[in-house]
């Protein structure tokens, strides 16, 4: 038999690092928030994320995407000061750069990109040989050339989205459990199946319990297009299987981002490291799996020799949230009132956060339609039915 609960202003279905800041963003000013997730916090592709902020790795395009990260990207500082004060926790945060290195005959590329960056007026160095290896010491021997971009950053997305879900707790919002008084009418233990409008609400149905809420945030990631929403299609939003490596380090440590074009090296401020990211097109199999693991670990060696001694501390993998034309999809439904979608950010979840935080919550409280949300509307893939 289905329980059903009060009215919440915002129920978000998800606890991501986006369901996690759309809820701290929503709850510090004020609305009353009951954040949905059977899987708990960070449970999906956020546990698998290096949590890097390089909007101009992912961005070379100089497509609309590139515009909403480096909009978000700035956002960073304070929202991290904002979430640790709220949180009480500290949240391992760094704004040290990446460095980019041709291990072939790519360093034509690389002169391009620096042109390209130069013409927009964003900070880079292009190295030679010599002056990469100064930078970073321990890449490999035959690096002819580097791109340094000392914008960028990363943050350890496990952490941070903890820490987001403390801070909206902090601040009053909800998160369904499967303990404590609340589970019986939260749907702690159930996963969300259906949204359907009733009067001047919507109606969150999992297996066993329905709660009532004049907003729904969609953020469930690659899982959103399984909650059917009546009167319209299922969000068009795909898994991409990440697998990432965690290594515990050895030696003297890498000093900021360092990759190419087989991987990535995060270094963290506790001593070990992350090498990512597989992509890879396998429906929901979150296993990670041999050749994941070994393409990873070659491209790592490759890149940094030193990475032959690192231990290995194990495999993550995470399934991010693909759409159609690999943008996000984030706004407001045009068929179904209250109905607001924050989902499909792929690669680019923990980057996006602070900005589809502020989207969302101005859309929600203020009613306000930020004109970045134009490339982002669910209305290029959501019609009604």
């Amino acid at each position: 038999m289905s329980t059903m609960a009060q009215a919440r202003d915002v129920v978000v279905v998800g606890a991501g690092v986006i369901g996690c800041a759309v809820a701290y963003e929503l709850a510090r000013r004020g609305a009353d928030v009951l954040v949905m997730d059977s899987r708990g916090v960070g449970r999906g592709a956020t546990q698998a994320s290096a949590g890097m902020l390089t909007p101009y790795i992912e961005g070379y395009s100089r497509g609309p995407l590139l515009d909403l990260a480096v909009r978000s990207l700035s956002l960073y500082d304070q929202f991290v000061a904002d979430v640790g004060a709220d949180s009480a926790r500290r949240i391992p945060y760094a704004r040290s750069g990446s460095l980019e290195v041709s291990l072939d005959d790519s360093s034509d590329r690389l002169r391009r990109v620096a042109d390209d960056l130069a013409a927009a007026n964003v900070p880079c160095t292009l190295l030679d040989a010599a002056a990469t290896h100064d930078t970073e010491p321990l890449v490999a021997p035959d690096v002819s050339a580097g791109l340094l971009i000392p914008e960028h950053g990363y943050l350890v997305a496990r952490d941070f989205t903890q820490a987001l879900a403390a801070a909206a707790e902090k601040r009053g919002a909800t998160f369904a459990r499967s303990e404590g008084p609340h589970a019986a009418v939260t749907g702690a233990r159930d996963q969300v199946r259906r949204l359907a409008p009733s009067d001047r609400y919507l109606r969150v149905e999992t297996d066993h319990s329905t709660v009532l809420a004049r907003h729904v945030v969609l953020a469930a990631g690659c899982w959103s297009g399984g909650v059917e929403i009546e009167g319209v299609p299922s969000a068009p939003v795909r898994p991409v299987r990440g697998q990432l490596l965690h290594l515990a380090w050895s030696g003297q440590p890498l000093r900021r981002i360092t990759w190419s074009s087989r991987c990535y090296m995060v270094p963290l401020d506790d001593g070990s490291a992350l090498v990512g990211a597989t992509v890879e097109e396998a429906g929901f199999d979150e296993r990670a799996t041999v050749a994941g693991v070994r393409d990873l670990l070659d491209a790592a060696c490759e890149l940094v020799p030193q990475a032959w001694q690192a231990g290995f501390l194990g495999a993550r993998v995470g399934l991010r949230p693909g759409t159609p034309d690999d943008l996000p999809i984030v706004g407001s439904s045009s068929h179904v009132p209250g109905l607001i979608y924050a989902t499909g950010h792929y690669r680019n979840g923990v980057l996006l956060a602070p900005l589809t935080a502020k989207l969302v919550s101005d859309l929600v409280l203020d009613g306000r339609t930020d004109a970045a949300l134009a490339i982002t509307s669910p209305d290029r893939f959501v019609v009604a039915v």
